[in-house]
């Protein structure tokens, strides 16, 4: 079948459309770098002819909290209205646990407009909603330093590893559209300051993790549900000691 990602290029985007070759689909990495801009419409029509399912993984350039929600309404709503007129008979979105728990993350309230458009849009769809990525981890940690210290939430925290986020995505493109959500997350779940510790002393870093109740985690605190699933969830396979060893492995 024919796949059309959207922010194909990205991380999650390059995992899954390596997935889908593999397994024999026709895939187009879509961006503006390849032409297709789902904000401006260009190349849309042209990328989306004969697609039998479209997985938007487009992400805002700006974390400024009026440009993304801006990005999300305009890149979702004309994307929805190209694929109508395409007849996609499956739009795939990838979006974020905890959404709708965390007003004060000035990221969230965007991906809450991109799940209403795709709801309302007329397209069946699939919407999966995933905890925060491994990869991510480090730069949750640098955002959180103070000198030599990382003030890190005590909050549950179960991060996923993009790996098992594309196979996810991959999986969900080449099934039937649910016209509905499901959530999926890391196999560990532990407070937020433990795996910032465990991943500091993995990579010997000097820095020192204290653990701080009042830490912002993008402009929120956090508590024992706002990023984690709250039911049922398909979890990933790759604990974070097995994505390290991994990681370092190609590395060598």
């Amino acid at each position: 079948m024919k796949v059309v990602i959207i922010g194909g290029t990205g991380l999650i985007g390059t995992k899954v459309a390596t997935l889908l070759r593999r397994a024999g689909h026709d895939v187009l990495q879509a961006s503006p770098a390849t032409g297709v801009n789902t904000l401006t419409g260009e190349g849309l029509s042209e990328a989306l002819a004969g697609a039998e399912v479209v997985v938007d993984l487009a992400n805002s350039p700006s974390f400024e909290p009026g440009a993304v929600l801006s990005f999300f309404e305009q890149s979702t709503s004309n994307l929805i209205e190209a694929e109508k007129a395409a007849a996609v008979p499956h739009h795939v979105a990838l979006s974020i646990v905890g959404i709708e728990r965390s007003p004060d993350n000035g990221y969230f309230p965007g991906k809450v407009a991109q799940e209403r458009i795709v709801k309302a849009g007329g397209v069946p769809y699939t919407i999966i909603r995933s905890t925060q990525f491994i990869e991510f981890i480090s730069g949750i940690a640098d955002g959180a330093t103070s000198g030599q210290t990382v003030h890190a939430s005590p909050g549950a925290f179960q991060p996923i590893a993009a790996d098992d986020v594309a196979s996810f995505v991959a999986e969900t493109a080449t099934s039937a559209p649910l016209n509905g959500t499901f959530e999926i997350a890391g196999p560990e779940k532990r407070p937020m300051s433990d795996f910032l510790a465990g991943y500091l002393a993995a990579t010997r870093d000097a820095r020192t993790v204290v653990v701080d109740k009042d830490a912002r985690y993008f402009g929120s605190l956090v508590d024992e549900q706002s990023l984690v699933p709250l039911g049922p969830a398909k979890l990933g396979k790759l604990d974070i000691k097995t994505w390290f060893r991994q990681r370092t492995q190609t590395a060598a």
